[in-house]
């Protein structure tokens, strides 16, 4: 069995991903290779900070590795929070705060049209590839549902009517846009295997 670094210590995260790859990797993350502390996140795109956390993992301990960046792009808001979607209230990274920021910014505007995008950096054999998820949806004005985490509880995917929150682990893990990137990250590990 492979072993892949996931540069996260997002418990949510890490759960996801290991229940999207399933059985064929085995997932290990930061915090099992002794890696302590957060990597800097200063890149402007989410492309950006996707590879710093990978190369860093990468250059410092030496793994194939991945890492993930993830932004909810609201369209009216010329596709902000985006890159700062974890600090959108503030740099304590507050999901209720963050939500409730998001709320109240677009609650009186028509167009609630958002998309989720994430980019995953894979360094592998000392290269570096990068793998996009992307799903629309509309921002809902007030809290639904008890599961997911960040803005799962406001965002309704396009062609359903729950938020991320409400919906089954297995049903949001098969249509997110973090499940779309490591769908053609597994595709790619497949191929180059």
């Amino acid at each position: 069995m492979t072993t892949l670094v996931f540069a996260t210590n997002n418990g949510h995260k890490l759960q996801e991903v290991r229940d999207i790859l399933g059985d064929q990797y085995k997932i290990v993350s930061l915090q099992d290779i002794d890696c302590v502390g957060e990597i800097p996140e200063t890149a402007d795109t989410l492309e950006g900070n996707a590879l710093l956390k990978a190369r860093f993992i990468h250059k410092h301990y030496g793994y194939t590795c991945f890492a993930d960046d993830t932004g909810l792009e609201v369209t009216v808001l010329n596709n902000q929070p985006g890159v700062h979607s974890a600090r959108y209230a503030g740099e304590e990274k507050n999901d209720q705060a963050n939500r409730t920021k998001l709320i109240k910014t677009i609650c009186r505007l028509d167009d609630r049209s958002a998309r989720f995008r994430t980019v995953i950096a894979l360094i592998k054999d000392g290269k570096e590839y990068l793998f996009e998820g992307i799903i629309k949806g509309q921002i809902v004005m007030y809290e639904r549902g008890e599961g997911g985490f960040g803005y799962d509880s406001i965002f309704v995917p396009d062609g359903y009517k729950e938020t991320f929150a409400e919906m089954p682990g297995a049903l949001k893990n098969s249509i997110s846009h973090r499940a779309n990137a490591i769908h053609k990250l597994r595709k790619f590990l497949n191929e180059t295997q």
